[in-house]
């Protein structure tokens, strides 16, 4: 798994991102996950210059057609630059990604909203993605997924 997410995160192999979303979507018909959309992690505009492209939002739109449910790569967006995550230790995490993320429409209102990722570490990443929704774009309910655990 971390080979796979390493050649889709760095490498630009987006051939893999097809099976990884198969797993997400293995992953959200095994826990019966009751979702109407579902949106990427937002990038900052200038790492999504540097990069290229986004990981988790090739892996929403597979996910979306497997699920044949919308998604959504435009209402939550990262409002701010944030150091990267990788160096960080968990409470430094945590307040690198406070208020780093905004929703700027009302478009996923009272939709239950599946946020993905690639790596979950300490969670805050999707937390501070899940409050920017709920609190500013009024989704009804906000899951977090992602392909992997960090230890």
């Amino acid at each position: 798994m971390r080979e796979a997410i390493h050649q889709l995160k760095y490498q630009n192999h987006r051939a893999v991102a097809e099976p990884l979303a198969q797993i997400l979507a293995n992953t959200v018909h095994h826990y019966n996950l009751k979702v109407d959309v579902v949106a990427p992690v937002p990038l900052h505009s200038s790492r999504l210059r540097e990069r290229g492209y986004n990981q988790s939002e090739i892996l929403v739109s597979w996910l979306a057609k497997y699920l044949q449910i919308p998604a959504n790569t435009k209402s939550l967006y990262r409002s701010r630059k944030t150091r990267s995550q990788m160096t960080l230790g968990a409470e430094e995490r945590r307040t690198n990604v406070v208020n780093a993320f905004a929703c700027k429409d009302n478009r996923l209102q009272n939709l239950r909203v599946l946020v993905v990722d690639d790596v979950c570490t300490t969670g805050s990443t999707l937390d501070a993605c899940a409050a920017a929704l709920k609190l500013q774009g009024k989704a009804a309910q906000v899951w977090g997924l992602t392909l992997a655990k960090a230890q």
